[in-house]
């Protein structure tokens, strides 16, 4: 039994809206094909750049990391000629101060 819009009890299911004919249906299920089938080409291309995109990402994550490690022996050889350096500077000042000494007993 099935409540109609007049709310009585009939034996006979609702009338449905009128159905499209069969060709509306196959052309709207060719374009929902049609539709799918783009869908999943633009899903594959993504899918494809994702890829090239991570491995790009690796690429610049190991020179990054390169980078850092040249970094790191290039401050190391910096932080070593500085200390070189004010070890000679050092060296000269006290060659210059004995120098000076040296004039100021004769």
């Amino acid at each position: 039994m099935y409540l109609t819009k007049k709310t009585h009890l009939s034996t006979q299911p609702p009338q449905a809206a009128a159905e499209p004919p069969p060709e509306t249906l196959q052309k709207r299920n060719k374009e929902l094909e049609k539709e799918l089938k783009h869908s999943e080409e633009r899903e594959e291309k993504m899918k494809k750049e994702m890829q090239i995109t991570l491995e790009q990402l690796q690429v610049a994550e190991e020179a990054e990391e390169r980078l850092r490690w040249q970094l790191t022996e290039v401050e190391a050889e910096a932080t070593e000629n500085a200390r070189e350096y004010r070890a000679y500077v050092m060296s000269l000042m006290e060659q210059i101060s004995h120098a000076q000494q040296l004039l100021q007993q004769k």
